[in-house]
């Protein structure tokens, strides 16, 4: 339990799993508790730290992920690429969501950190109905100006066998535990 919010996932496990892995196939670090968020941010306090809350959303979700995946391809990307699965990492979710002050909670969303801090927010709002290429461009946009390190996050031809999960949230399983 993290202060009032009970902790089962709100989706069957199973059912998001293909949500995790198209993230984790391109490198991204499942922070799945609020330990593994606060140990993140504690031993790597510099450098650049791109958090994406993944999300079960069709409609936004289906944009983001490819979005997100696809800005990864820069040449210049992120020292550290972390996600957190909104309504399954709950607490970890609302671990990072407190780090992330002046904005509202969104999901999917993504948040750039540079030493600990804020420095550019892709909300919800600004990806719901683009194509994931803008998404993409408005991400590589906030690399170029805030990361050093040299990208792509896995090769091209990595990249190119990457199939993103194509499901409405809505269609998806609430889990049986999740009391809410």
């Amino acid at each position: 339990m993290f202060g009032n919010i009970p902790m089962a996932p709100m989706y069957d496990v199973n059912a998001v799993q293909p949500m995790r892995d198209e993230l984790t196939y391109v490198g991204f670090k499942e922070l799945t508790t609020p330990e593994a968020v606060e140990a993140h941010f504690t031993e790597n306090p510099a450098g650049t730290t791109l958090v994406m809350i993944n999300s079960v959303c069709g409609c936004a979700a289906g944009s983001a992920r490819p979005g997100v995946t696809e800005a990864l391809q820069n040449a210049v990307i992120p020292d550290h690429i972390t996600t957190v699965f909104a309504g399954q990492d709950r607490a970890a979710t609302e671990k990072v969501r407190s780090k992330i002050t002046g904005f509202p909670p969104s999901s999917p969303s993504a948040a750039l950190f540079r030493d600990g801090e804020v420095v550019f927010m892709l909300e919800r709002w600004m990806i719901e109905g683009r194509h994931p290429k803008q998404v993409a461009d408005m991400l590589i946009a906030a690399f170029n100006q805030h990361c050093s390190k040299q990208g792509p996050s896995i090769p091209a031809e990595d990249y190119a066998k990457l199939v993103h999960a194509k499901a409405c949230g809505s269609k998806i399983p609430k889990n049986p535990a999740f009391q809410g």
